[in-house]
């Protein structure tokens, strides 16, 4: 991600906004942090250094206490280049398993959904 100028959390907090947004949704940042599995005050963090580069854009949301959050069309560029990136170094990682489609993929992605769902059901017991 460095060659597009950012770094790996800038780029999950753009392409979580960029897919959450899909259907014009304006999601604020504990919607956007849920969406991508991060804290709050992480996403409180990126979010200003990105605005502050021009990126995003915070705007009043209903809730005074809110923002709602947008992709500038600056952004939306990057990131949709950026993720043509991401799913060659995707498919280069995953071809030694078969693939995206293989059947090893599948298990992986069935054992590894297992360890979050425990993961998940731990955490709510504490």
């Amino acid at each position: 991600m460095h060659r597009f100028g950012l770094t790996h959390a800038h780029y999950l907090v753009l392409g979580s906004l960029s897919e959450f947004s899909r259907g014009g949704a304006r999601p604020n940042q504990r919607e956007l942090a849920d969406f991508a599995g991060l804290e709050i005050m992480y996403v409180s963090k990126l979010v200003r250094g990105l605005e502050h580069s021009g990126l995003l854009r915070r705007a009043d949301h209903p809730d005074a206490r809110a923002f709602q959050l947008a992709l500038t069309a600056r952004a939306a560029d990057l990131v949709e280049r950026a993720a043509v990136v991401m799913r060659e170094l995707f498919d280069q990682l995953l071809r030694a398993i078969g693939g995206r489609t293989g059947k090893r993929h599948a298990a992986l992605m069935r054992t590894l959904e297992a360890l979050l769902d425990e993961a998940e059901c731990a955490k709510g017991k504490r």
